[in-house]
């Protein structure tokens, strides 16, 4: 919809992951809660609650937010039935409670099916938001970007020609555009290499990472200082597979993952990811030169503050969000071609839709519009520009 009502609309939906960090947050305490009480007598009560409580993120599920929740409910129900087989001749509170606590999930899948059945409803008659409402918040704890890594060897072209950033571009494109045999160009990162299954690396991070603020210096030596160098960290922690500060690998691979799992890669450059299997939800921020291939997500795939970013879908995504980016390609799949991409302040931003087995159709987003007075409201379209 043109106009303020669909600006606004759009402004609401690029902002909503900073709106729902909060939620998310809590959502990690519960899951961290039981990970940590595994040797309680109610530690299947526990899971039940574990397993479905990401249901309360279906807010941010477009199209079919009922089904997402039901699904998280058949998760709590493997538990709830093991809690059914325990207690059911000799404690009824223990019935009591599953009933009830189910009841929560199955009303909630009503209410959405009555009001929010293909995601949610913005009113167009209600009240404006203020503005102030549509930028992060003040205490958003979203870590720090660190100073820019130097240019990896394969681009120590500081001034590149035109023809060169093609090639490039190709390169890069024709090894992400190999459909499933891309698996066959990756290797496994060893055990040896995974944050969370090395207890020294853990070390080495968080003794990186607790180390105390270098004291302040003057404008000149701090120009003069060279960029601190952060180590690798590919580790799941909790339900959160954290990519971060990966240099010139071209083969991450994660592979141990469940549905309610999001995966958050940041400051990384010049390297290949592949995720399989499904996961909830997927946050690249401040990334460069960076490939990703995924299989399924039920959420979003959030881009932000990136740059030169090659992302290839093998199954479904409902939304991707692109946020103060520049350069970004996004193979889709032919069951993805219902997905809605939602860009702001970004630029050179192409989608390729499959045609045929293993051609790909170059689609460019519109970065520029033209916005003209009808007479009763403003129409807004977009334009190129010629030359």
């Amino acid at each position: 919809r043109s106009g303020a009502s669909g600006s606004l609309f759009f402004s609401v939906l690029t902002e909503m992951a900073y709106l729902l960090r909060p939620l998310s947050d809590q959502i990690q305490e519960v899951q961290n809660f039981r990970e940590k009480k595994r040797g309680s007598s109610l530690f299947n009560h526990l899971s039940a609650v574990s397993e479905s409580i990401p249901a309360l993120g279906w807010v941010a599920v477009c199209q079919k937010p009922g089904p997402y929740v039901k699904e998280m409910n058949d998760a709590a129900i493997f538990y709830t039935n093991r809690v059914l087989k325990d207690y059911k001749d000799t404690d009824p509170s223990h019935v009591e409670w599953v009933n009830s606590y189910l009841s929560i999930w199955t009303e909630l899948q009503t209410y959405i099916k009555e009001h929010h059945t293909t995601g949610l409803i913005w009113s167009k008659t209600g009240p404006v938001a203020p503005l102030s409402l549509f930028g992060a918040p003040s205490d958003v704890t979203c870590p720090p970007p660190p100073p820019p890594p130097g240019p990896p060897p394969v681009f120590l072209d500081n001034n590149p020609k035109s023809d060169d950033t093609a090639a490039q571009h190709s390169a890069l494109f024709a090894q992400l555009n190999q459909g499933e045999a891309i698996t066959k160009g990756l290797k496994h990162v060893s055990d040896k290499q995974k944050t969370h299954k090395n207890p020294n690396l853990r070390s080495q991070w968080g003794r990186t990472h607790q180390a105390s603020p270098a004291k302040s210096q003057n404008p000149s030596s701090s120009a003069c200082a060279p960029a601190k160098k952060h180590s690798p960290v590919l580790e799941l922690e909790g339900k959160k597979w954290r990519v971060e500060h990966q240099e010139q690998s071209h083969d991450l691979v994660i592979e141990e993952t469940e549905l309610r799992q999001v995966v958050y890669v940041f400051s990384c450059s010049n390297s290949t990811l592949q995720i399989k299997g499904k996961v909830n939800s997927i946050i690249m921020d401040n990334c460069k030169k960076l490939g990703l291939v995924f299989d399924s997500v039920v959420g979003i795939v959030e881009i932000i503050n990136s740059r030169d970013i090659q992302l290839q879908v093998m199954g479904k995504v409902p939304t991707i969000s692109i946020n103060k980016t520049e350069g970004c390609h996004v193979y889709l799949s032919k069951d993805s071609l219902d997905c809605e991409i939602v860009s702001a302040k970004s630029s050179e931003m192409n989608v390729l839709v499959p045609e045929g087995e293993d051609d790909y159709r170059e689609f460019p987003i519109p970065e520029q519009f033209k916005t003209v007075w009808d007479g009763s409201s403003l129409v807004t379209e977009p334009t190129k520009i010629a030359g």
